[in-house]
């Protein structure tokens, strides 16, 4: 399984709005950005992301699991790019900021250090683990 990091201004779509959404979980839709879109098809069944508010908060603040993988998004006039689904699998207990990541060395090498504008990024196994310890999970 592979794990992904996604980003949201909390303003536009919240980590309590997709919690909110059920277990239904809701399409990740706007992506308009080329490497942000081949790592959506990449995506599989499954697979978790980091739900990150970005702006606002700057924090990750839950889990989310992939619920339907890629497919056309209707937003996109121009059919180049794509959306897939995904639902809560939990809040962690602790957002972890990106100040935290940034001050943990072995987190440097992290996309959300090194590509920051990114919007759908991937972590590595390690970095899963030490986020998720660092979030009290």
């Amino acid at each position: 399984m592979a794990h992904w990091l996604v980003k949201s201004e909390p303003s536009s779509w919240s980590f309590d709005q997709q919690v909110a959404a059920g277990k239904k979980g809701t399409n990740w839709n706007g992506v308009r950005n080329h490497a942000a879109k081949l790592n959506l098809m990449a995506m599989k069944l499954g697979d978790e992301a980091f739900f990150y508010h970005s702006g606002e908060g700057k924090e990750i603040v839950g889990i989310v699991e992939v619920s339907k993988t890629y497919y056309p998004d209707p937003t996109d006039e121009t059919g180049t790019f794509g959306m897939v689904d995904f639902r809560v699998v939990k809040a962690l207990p602790k957002p972890v900021t990106l100040a935290a990541i940034k001050a943990d060395k072995r987190l440097a090498n992290m996309a959300l250090v090194k590509l920051s504008r990114l919007s759908v990024q991937p972590v590595t196994d390690a970095e899963w683990k030490i986020i998720c310890e660092m979030g009290g999970l």
